[in-house]
This record gives structure tokens, C-alpha cells and sequence, in this order.
């Protein structure tokens, strides 16, 4: 948590000003009690009213300058927590964009958004809270201790038992608490990612009628998260009210003995209401740094959260800081390459060899689960080969920037995927200087020109989150189009066009085969990869076959099966050809 506070460095000023002014609110504070003890010692006993009246305009003084006091800072103290916060996003954001696949599937999509909104939020509100209170409480804790013995020593020994009772409460739960809070943030990790499993897949629990099935199973991780709650709850809830019997006995005490030393003479009246005061303020003070230390401690819990995500390196190193010299006659090499996921028992990819040259085209097929995704994530070194070498114009990809890997390569993915904007601005990701004439280019190239020109603003036309006011396969033509804009040296289409028809995916096909681009599809459908120069067929991870479709047909006994179940036993058509 505290390595967080490196992000504090720009509010320096802030950190000091905003507990400097709460603690001269709290000195202004404990002048109050004094006043009062002169009201009724100097004004009512000897029926000075002028005085009381001089004291009264001081008592709303002092009150009015603790409220500028307050005021400023707040102010202060916002600017700091909100500001600090602000960088923090920023720096977490970055990091998790830096992080690979591998360490990405491993931290898990909740607990990402949890800790990017909940736990930033908690630790925003422990800072500012700490900026406000932490000082200041204690300043009127102990000054009002001091105030008490500089009025009676006697009965301001019923301060020296009192406070560190309150401070052996108080500590001693909040030592108990912050292991809880992890668990409820952990808790609240579980609920988070199966939201946001039921609303991504809204649909497909709808066409299998699970819907009871999902709302069990969140009531379960629901009830589960309320009842570590509740426990920390009650553990936490034990302060105020534990710290409210101990002042009040404290002061049950302090009154009785006060009352016997008024009677006998050594203390006045006045000094006595004194001292009830300042045993009030610190019954106050000690409830809001009881509060504050709860929420302190939840935000101490979800800032080691926070810091656990940044103590989480990438496992891709990046390259040279200089683009590599192409060397070489092939665009895409595979030497011996076996890619096994984290913590998984077996290879998903083993001992893959295969080289492809420029502007050939590469079609990869297999079962699901055969490991045709893994592959190509492994070109713009999405994750990092296990075994074996992943080479691209004869260097390797780990030799290159990862930003200027990522130049060269283009990858459509199997979910389309676009951002609430326009359909502008998601052409723009491919490239943000993009003319006019390059982004018509690759709308007509990916076959969505009829897309667009059926939309009254053209280019410029809203798209809501997620392209929700668009069709699958319009959507699909739009994530291609963003991948064309931007001209890639090797384009991979990772089952991108299965929402097509065959007659839109043969137009696709032969619109791509025009461009100057290495080019890499992966599909189920054997018609959209029968032209291609070479076929790769994957069977749990292994390649079972390559080559061209003549001879796989002839050669790969899983590659027939694929083609004949999708074309009957014919052997001779021209399904899918351009």
C-alpha cells in the first residue's frame, strides 16, 4: 500500500496544508472550553455581562475561523486524494496494458475491474480521510488531555486510564479487520466477474434456459460476499459503541470526582464544565478516528490489492529499442514451436514448423480446441513461445519493439469488437491519421461499403457500446475494415467472417487476395481457406497436415473428414472459390 504513495509526489503542498489547517481548527477547538469555563467563573458569577458578551463574540470567533480552517482544508485534502487518485489510474491502466495474455487470463477480468473502480475508490476515500482526521484527532485527543491537567491534575488522571483503553479497542480491531477486508474485496471479485459473465452472455443463457441456473449460482457468491460482510461488519460496529461506554463511564467518573472537588473547593464550577467538555470532544474525536481507522483500513486492504496488480510483471520482454534488419525470404517462420497456457498440464501447440513468404496466403483448420488461436497469437507475440522460435522477416519476435511488432501485424479476432463512438473513430484505431480516401478504401475492401451507405451520417454514424446497434456480420466487416486501414505487412483474420454468407466471404476473399499482405485466416469452413497458399490442419496441437487443398485431400485424413462433412463425399467442387 504505502509504495502507492509515490503517486502523492505532485501534492506535496496539499499533504502538508490540508492536516496543518485541520489541526489549527483543532486548536481554535480546544480554546473553546476555556471560554466557556470564564463565561460561567468570570460573567455569570459575578453577573458580569459584558464579559459575557466579549466571550460569547470570541466563542463565535474562534468557531468561525475553525470553519475557514475546515473549509481550506477540505479543499486541500480533496485536491490531494483526487488528484493522487487520478495518476494512480492512469499509471494501473498503463500497467495492465503492458501485462501479456498470460499474466492478463491469470489476474482474471473482475478482479481487474474491481481493483480499477472499488479498491481505487476505497483507497481514494483512506487518503483523504487521512489528510483530514489523522492529525487532527489525535491533536484534540492529547491536547485536550493536556488542557485537562492544565485545569486539574487529580481529575485528569481519569484521561491517562481512559484514552489508552479507547486505544487498545480501537487498534486491536482494526488488526482484526484488515485480514477480513481482503476476503470481502475478494468476495466482491467473485460477484463482479459473474455480472459481467450474465450480461455479456445474456443471449446465450436466454436460448439455453439457464437463467434460474445463473441466478442461483450469483444468489450463492452473493450470500457468500454478504455474509463475510456482515462479520466484518459486526467485528467493525463493536467500536462505536464499546468506545462510547468507556467515555461515558469515563466521564460518569469524572463528574462524580469533579463534583467532590468543586464542593471541597479546588476546582470551580466553570472548570468542571471544562473538563466534561473536553472529555466530550474527545468522545467525539475518538468515534471519528474510530471511523476513520475502519475506513482506513479498508482502504490499506484494497490498496495491497492495488499494488499486487503492479508487483505483476510482464513475462514478454520487449525487443531492441531499433526495428530490426529484415533478413531472410520468408515473412512468417515456425521453428519447432510448442506453446503450453500457464498452469496448464499439456502443450496446447507442439512442434509446429512452417515457414510462409510474403503475400502468401495461409489457411489454418482444425477442431475446436486444436490450437488454431493459439498459433496465430503467437505472431504478434500476444503470448510467448514455450519451445522453439517464432520468426518474422528472419528475426525473431522477441528481438522486435513490441510497438513496432504490432505495426507489421494486423489481427481481426474471433469476437468483433467495437467502441461506443463512431464508426470513424473505431476506423481511426487502424490508423489515426487515416485520410478519407484510405478509410473508403478498406470499408470497400472488407465489404461494408452497403454498411455504411445504408446509414444516414455515413463514416460519421453513432455505434452504441460493444457495436450493439449493429448485425454480426456487419460488425465483422467493420473490425476487418479497422484492421485494413492501417495496411499491415501480415493480416490475420482469427475465424473473423464466420457471420458472413458464402457469397460476401468470397468477395472478402478476393478483395484480400489483391492486397500486398501476408495473410493468415483462420476458420472452420474449409471453402474459405481451399485457395489458400498453404493449409495447415491442426489436431490437438499437433499438425497432422500441410499443404495445399490438393494435397491434403489426398494426404490428411483429418482434413478430408473436415471438407466431406461440410461438402458430402464429392471430392471435385468449387465451393468458395474467387
Amino acid at each position: 500500500m504505502f509504495k502507492l504513495l509515490k503517486f502523492m509526489g505532485s501534492y506535496k503542498k496539499e499533504t502538508v496544508l490540508a492536516p496543518l489547517f485541520k489541526m489549527l481548527e483543532a486548536f481554535f477547538e480546544l480554546l473553546v472550553p476555556l471560554v466557556m469555563a470564564s463565561i460561567i467563573d468570570v460573567g455569570i458569577a459575578n453577573d458580569d455581562r459584558s464579559h459575557i458578551v466579549r466571550m460569547c463574540l470570541l466563542m463565535a470567533a474562534l468557531g468561525l475561523i475553525g470553519l475557514v480552517c475546515s473549509i481550506t482544508a477540505q479543499f486541500f485534502a480533496a485536491k490531494a486524494a483526487t488528484g493522487f487518485t487520478a495518476k494512480l489510474k492512469r499509471a494501473l491502466f498503463a500497467h495492465v496494458q503492458s501485462l501479456s495474455y498470460t499474466e492478463l487470463d491469470a489476474l482474471g477480468t473482475g478482479r481487474l475491474i474491481t481493483t480499477m473502480t472499488s479498491d481505487i475508490n476505497q483507497v481514494q476515500n483512506g487518503v483523504n480521510l487521512v489528510l483530514r482526521l489523522f492529525l487532527r484527532s489525535p491533536v484534540v485527543v492529547f491536547g485536550a488531555m493536556i488542557m485537562a491537567f492544565s485545569i486539574d491534575v487529580s481529575s485528569a488522571m481519569t484521561f491517562v486510564v481512559t484514552i489508552p483503553a479507547l486505544s487498545v479497542v480501537v487498534f486491536g480491531i482494526m488488526l482484526v479487520s484488515i485480514p477480513l477486508y481482503k476476503k470481502v474485496q475478494a468476495g466482491l471479485d467473485r460477484v463482479l466477474a459473474s455480472t459481467r459473465e450474465n450480461l455479456t452472455g445474456a443471449r446465450v443463457i436466454r436460448a439455453f434456459g439457464q437463467e434460474e441456473r445463473e441466478i442461483a449460482d450469483f444468489n450463492e457468491k452473493n450470500q457468500a460476499l454478504t455474509g463475510i460482510q456482515k462479520f466484518v461488519g459486526r467485528i467493525s460496529g463493536l467500536m462505536n459503541p464499546v468506545t462510547y461506554v468507556i467515555v461515558n463511564l469515563a466521564t460518569v467518573v469524572l463528574i462524580h470526582r469533579g463534583a467532590l472537588r468543586v464542593d471541597s473547593g479546588d476546582i470551580t464550577q466553570g472548570e468542571l464544565v471544562a473538563l466534561v467538555n473536553y472529555m466530550s470532544q474527545i468522545l467525539v474525536e475518538l468515534v471519528k478516528l474510530a471511523n476513520l481507522i475502519i475506513s482506513v483500513t479498508r482502504a490499506i486492504a484494497c490498496g495491497n490489492r492495488v499494488q499486487e496488480i503492479f508487483q505483476v510483471e510482464s513475462s514478454l520482454e520487449d525487443g531492441a529499442a531499433a526495428v530490426p534488419e529484415e533478413k531472410g525470404d520468408y515473412a512468417v517462420e515456425f521453428r519447432n514451436v510448442s506453446f503450453r497456457y500457464k498452469n496448464a498440464g499439456a502443450d496446447s501447440l507442439s512442434g509446429l514448423s512452417f515457414a510462409v513468404k510474403p503475400g502468401q496466403t495461409v489457411g489454418v483448420i482444425g477442431g475446436t480446441g486444436s490450437g488454431k488461436t493459439t498459433l496465430v497469437n503467437l505472431i504478434p507475440r500476444f503470448y510467448e513461445a514455450t519451445e522453439g522460435e517464432v520468426l518474422i522477416y528472419g528475426n525473431r519476435v522477441s528481438d522486435y519493439p513490441l510497438s513496432a511488432l504490432r505495426e507489421k501485424v494486423a489481427v481481426v479476432p474471433q469476437k468483433a469488437v467495437l467502441f461506443k463512438g463512431t464508426v470513424r473513430s473505431n476506423l481511426l484505431w487502424g490508423k489515426p491519421d487515416a485520410t478519407e480516401e484510405e478509410l473508403t478504401r478498406a470499408v470497400q475492401a472488407a465489404q461494408a461499403a452497403d454498411v455504411i451507405s445504408a446509414k444516414e451520417e455515413g463514416l460519421d454514424s453513432p455505434v452504441e457500446q460493444n457495436g450493439g446497434n449493429f448485425s454480426g456480420g456487419q460488425r465483422q466487416r467493420l473490425t476487418i475494415a479497422r484492421a485494413l486501414v492501417r495496411r499491415p505487412e501480415i493480416l490475420i483474420l482469427d475465424d473473423s467472417a464466420s457471420a458472413l454468407d458464402y457469397a460476401t466471404e468470397a468477395r472478402l476473399r478476393k478483395s484480400l487476395s489483391a492486397m500486398d499482405a501476408t495473410l493468415f485466416i483462420v476458420s472452420q469452413r474449409t471453402a474459405s481457406i481451399q485457395n489458400a497458399d498453404l493449409i495447415i490442419v491442426l489436431d490437438d496441437g499437433l499438425a497432422v497436415g500441410m499443404g495445399t487443398h490438393a494435397q491434403l485431400m489426398e494426404s490428411c485424413e483429418v482434413y478430408r473428414e473436415i471438407y466431406q462433412s461440410q461438402f458430402g463425399r464429392g471430392e471435385k467442387t468449387n465451393v468458395g472459390q474467387s
